[in-house]
């Protein structure tokens, strides 16, 4: 059974509502006719009903098993509205602000519906930024309790590969945080220890990367894993998380006992904490496109109730699979 393959199982298991808003796109309505066949999760879509069961009849799928939630007529609108103002009155919201707001941005509706309990997640990015998909959960779900800081990673699973957990990987990060200094990488790094423990179920192997090993280079990209590392390691003393190391130093036995021997991370990581956004996209995109790596996220963590983002490129397999791991992040926060 393949890695999304057991992550889909743990969702039927305890199955959860999760909102797709982006009903506009007609991946979003294909993947819905999958997951609605496969039984992973309750969803429910917004938008105007009649637009949105023509477009996926025309399209020869089936989403009757889903809830079609229009904004402009649903009885539960006006309590958004007046949840959002309440949440925002200190930013100057007005009742007239939050209902066009409600009634035009699906995305904003979505975490509401998040927010108010009627639904346990949301999944959108198909077509929208993930400034566009994000911003609202900060500015409505907030972060979760005890975490510093809201970050993303990919689940990266390579075939027939003996690396990892058999080939399978959190790359953090690698959809949000720009710039992180090292307070947020060591943040970022913890976080993605434990969503990697959820999903994956093994221990997690912490590396934090870099373009340089235990001191092979001088420099003060390097200062700034280094002292993330500390930090880490400080904050997490139970966590094996070790660095700084270049990537085939972090995941290839024979190399990481060459560059660094006795090290309890080297040559075995499995969670790989890139120093910025750059190294976190680019090194995803060439495990995806180059090993065939399957690749799902961006995944956030961090925020209150899980709203996952997409690539903007996904396919409606890929929105499935992401769709199967909120359900189990839902789960997870119970």
């Amino acid at each position: 059974m393949g890695f999304i393959d057991v992550i889909k199982q743990r969702a039927k298991a305890n199955i959860k509502t999760i909102v797709l808003p982006e009903t506009e796109d007609m991946r979003t309505l294909e993947a819905a006719d999958k997951i609605l066949k496969e039984g992973i999760a309750k969803l429910v879509l917004i938008g105007n009903e009649e637009t949105v069961k023509k477009s996926a009849a025309d399209a020869g799928l089936d989403i009757s098993g889903a809830q079609i939630v229009d904004p402009a007529t649903c009885d539960k609108t006006q309590a958004y509205i007046d949840k959002l103002v309440e949440l925002r009155q200190k930013k100057g919201m007005t009742p007239e602000e939050a209902r066009e707001i409600l009634l035009n941005q699906y995305l904003y509706y979505g975490v509401m519906m998040v927010k108010m309990g009627d639904a346990d997640g949301m999944v959108s990015g198909a077509c929208h930024s993930t400034a566009d998909t994000l911003r609202p959960c900060l500015q409505i779900l907030k972060t979760k309790p005890g975490t510093k800081l809201v970050s993303a990673f990919f689940l990266i699973v390579v075939p027939n590969c003996e690396y990892g957990a058999n080939g399978a990987f959190v790359f953090a990060d690698s959809g949000l945080v720009q710039n992180p200094n090292p307070e947020e990488l060591a943040a970022i790094a913890a976080s993605s220890a434990e969503s990697f423990e959820l999903l994956v179920q093994e221990k997690p192997v912490v590396a934090m990367l870099s373009h340089s090993t235990k001191g092979s280079a001088k420099h003060a990209d390097v200062d700034k894993v280094l002292e993330a590392t500390r930090i880490a390691k400080e904050q997490n003393p139970d966590l094996a998380l070790d660095g700084e190391f270049q990537l085939d130093a972090a995941i290839v036995p024979s190399v990481g006992a060459s560059k660094a021997p006795g090290s309890p991370v080297a040559g075995k990581a499995n969670v790989l904490v890139f120093p910025d956004l750059d190294a976190g996209n680019i090194g995803y995109k060439l495990a995806q496109r180059l090993a065939k790596a399957e690749a799902y996220g961006p995944i956030t963590q961090g925020i209150a109730k899980p709203v996952n983002d997409l690539s903007r490129g996904c396919s409606a397999d890929d929105i499935v699979g992401v769709v199967a791991v909120t359900s189990v992040q839902c789960q997870a926060a119970e």
